[in-house]
């Protein structure tokens, strides 16, 4: 028999013989499986990044028919829950128990500057403690504002403005925050089923001893990640792909890429994943403390060091060189493009060239700490 052969065959067996144990272990089916599944309904459902119905109180100083059709304006809003007041201390105690995140005052001189043709102002009151829900209040309050402004001019047939500003927004034109936190849960869940499975299952190996038993087989230390990584390598991909149709036809994102590019970018992101849960089991070798060190070293800077939820520039310069080695960093990004833009295919080989070559590291480093004899 040939060397290649034999290669070959043990290859094989070592393949079978973990996706034996794979398909018993209620654990492997439980990350792999169903674990996804309540992160994506999480993301789809529970989590919203939309600023809609953020309510608010509209205090007017004085009742005439100009304020009355502004307040009415504010009240037409998609984007506000309106509860009208004729005094601002009405709603203090509730915006600092946060019932209100904002305070809209119409003040009483606003009917006789407008009328006098000076421009009058309102006051914007807002919960500064959450910046980002303060700023989204002082956007919508203006764009209200302006937008009961152009229906006035137009209702009183008065010339408009000579420059007026018209917004677009490609690839998410309603900006629906679901449509880009639903691809980029599917890469969070592509980071638990790779690394944290692969550190557990070879991990318990350790505990039980029958690693050691296989390290007496004339079994190599590559033979022997390979045939742990490939069954683990498919079990990532179904998983992905059950997570894509749920979010195509169950959460109704747009899938405007290529089936192609999407199994490309997520195979190349099992390379990095599977090596980090491979050189965690075997530095390690105890299930508590791996699964500690998968969640610390993968979970948790795909979820917050990888533009998941965050903006990476907006972090500190030390921070943002960190997430250069985040694997995730490179595929949310490109899952998001598939999803909603389409094939970008410069942008897709610069990033699986990048997880590959991060990929090829941890496996390097697994490589040599998976030793062929005991101790």
């Amino acid at each position: 028999m040939s060397a290649s052969s034999g290669r070959l065959r043990r290859l094989s067996a070592l393949v079978r013989k973990e996706s034996f144990q794979a398909i018993r272990d209620p654990s492997s089916i439980l990350i792999a499986f169903v674990l996804p599944l309540i992160l994506l309904f999480l993301f789809g459902y529970g989590v919203s990044l939309d600023t809609t119905r953020t309510r608010i109180g509209l205090v007017t100083e004085e009742m005439t028919p100009l304020t009355q059709d502004l307040s009415a304006s504010f009240q037409a809003s998609r984007y506000f829950d309106v509860a009208m007041g004729r005094d601002r201390r009405l709603f203090e105690e509730d915006l600092v128990l946060g019932k209100v995140r904002g305070i809209v005052v119409i003040p009483a001189d606003f009917t006789t500057r407008y009328t006098a043709g000076n421009r009058p102002g309102i006051q914007v009151i807002v919960d500064g403690s959450d910046p980002n829900t303060a700023n989204f209040v002082q956007n919508y309050a203006q764009g209200a504002v302006a937008n009961w402004e152009r229906q006035r001019q137009a209702d009183v047939a008065v010339q408009s403005p000579a420059i007026s500003v018209e917004q677009r927004f490609w690839f998410n034109p309603e900006l629906t925050s679901r449509n880009f936190l639903v691809p980029g849960s599917i890469a969070i869940v592509m980071t638990l089923v790779g690394t944290l499975l692969t550190s557990l299952v070879v991990a318990r190996e350790w505990e039980r001893g029958t690693m050691e038993a296989m390290m007496a087989t004339p079994v190599t230390a590559v033979e022997l990640l390979a045939g742990k990584i490939l069954p683990y390598f498919l079990l990532g991909l179904t998983s992905m792909t059950l997570c894509v149709l749920l979010a195509v036809f169950l959460f109704g994102v747009p899938f405007r890429g290529s089936v192609a590019a999407l199994y490309a970018l997520s195979a190349a992101f099992l390379i990095p994943a599977l090596g980090q849960g491979l050189l965690i089991s075997t530095a390690t070798k105890n299930q508590f403390l791996a699964s500690q060190l998968a969640l610390i070293t993968a979970f948790l800077p795909a979820f917050l060091l990888s533009g998941f939820l965050f903006e990476i520039n907006s972090m500190p310069v030390v921070i943002q060189w960190i997430t250069f080695i985040v694997p995730a960093r490179y595929l949310i990004p490109s899952l998001q493009t598939v999803f909603l833009a389409g094939d970008i295919w410069p942008m897709f080989l610069q990033a699986i060239s990048v997880m590959l070559t991060i990929g090829a590291i941890m496996f390097m480093l697994a490589a040599r700490s998976t030793r062929k004899r005991i101790g």
